[in-house]
């Protein structure tokens, strides 16, 4: 058997994480001014968020791409 390792940076890591990183990194002010999604500066909560990201994969996408720059720094 081989082990497989994925090349992806983002495998096992959950949308969750991945928030609550952006969010204890940045905060939701400045989360809002570098991604302008609504449910990140009106009345802003991880759930809300989550719903509608997991629901909108331009806007996922554009969280995963910085939290990836947020990480590679």
């Amino acid at each position: 058997m081989t082990d497989f390792q994925s090349k992806d940076p983002l495998h096992g890591i959950t949308l969750e994480t991945i928030l609550k990183q952006l969010v204890k990194q940045y905060g939701w002010r400045e989360l809002a001014e570098r991604i302008p999604i609504r449910c990140f500066f009106h009345e802003p909560s991880i759930k809300s968020s989550l719903k509608f990201l997991r629901q909108t994969p331009w806007a996922r996408k554009s969280v995963e791409e910085l939290y990836l720059k947020s990480i590679s720094k």
